[in-house]
């Protein structure tokens, strides 16, 4: 279905005086629509200027990026919980000696990184907690990096997707190196990208709600942008469906296309890769959050109307969208592929962030259950990498 054959709404103009029609129209001519204008099409709720919405949404996937929707055979690692922030949000953190604490030694993390290349696994995607006590001869820097070392020596086939910029941040702080200085030793040691997580909504004031400990909007976008100017892809992400308002979302999905923007413009060697709407999970969330908000699971309407107007809105800059099929249960993340998404994740193997926030949508796939939801739809499954290049691999019918 081209531009000319999109379904027209006749409901008016949205509540900054900007008609839908234009503004879907402009988002599917390629062009770059306003944050305001992102903000007018999240505050709809006719179910007319909805569906439109969508629609526009999963023609602009369509004409970007084809019918074919991707995954990855993936395994996660956690390697600890113990932590020195308390992020509102947060049931996976805890404190050393506390109850459910835990830190994963060596040998450990190397038989789950084999047990994933024998799953077939081509990423290895590896956060923990911020702790301090993880260091090697006095520093934090060589912890990390033996840790890089020793896994790609026992996986050389995996991919590393490691480390966001809080803990980017948290090891330059913790050796007093600068941010460049440790992307390019962990680049060296193996690290092939970094997770975009860590953003929660870059906006200072709900990050001092948030977040208040961690890095703040300006250093994760510089701790980013100094990862594309090395030459080091990132993903990005945005958590969504808490205390922000529609103007931060926009203001979040701002940021991150005018990173994008600036890396094309200057021609960096790597870019952003994907978006990924985390919607918020507070069944086991620290309570004045969780009472703050009202419910403990995400609303998937709220999620898939944001996943609809992000796809109108990164546009071009960034055309691959992921939903969190451990957030929003498989059924929903599958809905989101008709919503905007061409991408239905990982198969993870293991999950202990969100499954610890009471996610409901579990914490492994099969890669057989994901192609399955995928044809459910008609649209043609598609094995990838880390970086988005197609793996070839023997798909049962």
């Amino acid at each position: 279905m081209g531009l000319s054959n999109l379904a027209r709404f006749d409901g008016g103009q949205g509540s900054q005086g900007m008609d839908l029609d234009s503004i879907l129209h402009h988002a599917l001519a390629g062009a770059a629509i306003s944050e305001a204008e992102g903000v007018t099409l999240l505050q709809h709720t006719d179910a007319g200027a909805i569906a439109a919405i969508r629609q526009a949404a999963d023609e602009l996937r369509r004409q970007q990026v084809g019918d074919t929707v991707t995954y990855i055979i993936n395994r996660n690692l956690n390697f600890t919980n113990i932590c020195e922030q308390h992020c509102s949000f947060c049931a996976f953190r805890r404190d050393a000696g506390q109850e459910g604490a835990y830190w994963l030694d060596l040998e450990v993390m190397l038989h789950k990184a084999q047990e994933a290349v024998e799953r077939g696994a081509t990423e290895l995607c590896m956060q923990g907690g911020l702790n301090p006590e993880a260091t090697q001869d006095g520093s934090s820097l060589a912890y990390y990096l033996n840790l890089v070392r020793e896994l790609k020596q026992a996986a050389p086939q995996l991919h590393l997707h490691a480390f966001s910029p809080q803990e980017i941040q948290f090891i330059a702080r913790e050796d007093d190196v600068s941010y460049a200085a440790v992307i390019t030793a962990l680049q060296e040691a193996g690290v092939g990208s970094m997770p975009g997580t860590a953003a929660e909504v870059l906006d200072d004031r709900v990050r001092r709600i948030l977040c208040p400990e961690k890095t703040n909007t300006a250093t994760w976008l510089e701790i980013v942008e100094t990862a594309h100017r090395l030459g080091m892809p990132t993903t990005s992400t945005m958590l969504s469906g808490h205390i922000e308002t529609p103007q931060q979302q926009m203001g979040h999905l701002g940021k991150l296309r005018s990173l994008q923007q600036r890396a094309g413009d200057r021609n960096y060697p790597a870019r952003i890769t994907e978006f990924i709407l985390l919607p918020f999970i507070g069944q086991e969330a620290p309570a004045p959050l969780r009472q703050r908000v009202g419910r403990d699971q995400p609303i998937l309407e709220d999620a898939l109307l944001l996943t609809a107007v992000a796809r109108l809105f990164l546009g071009q800059w960034i055309p691959n969208h992921q939903p969190s099929w451990v957030k929003l249960g498989l059924a929903g993340a599958t809905t989101a592929l008709s919503w905007g998404c061409n991408d239905i994740g990982g198969t993870l193997m293991e999950e202990h962030i969100t499954s610890m926030a009471g996610a409901q949508g579990g914490t492994c796939m099969e890669p057989e259950t994901l192609q399955r939801a995928i044809r459910s739809l008609g649209r043609i499954p598609q094995q990838r990498d880390t970086l988005y290049q197609s793996v070839e691999v023997a798909i049962a019918i």
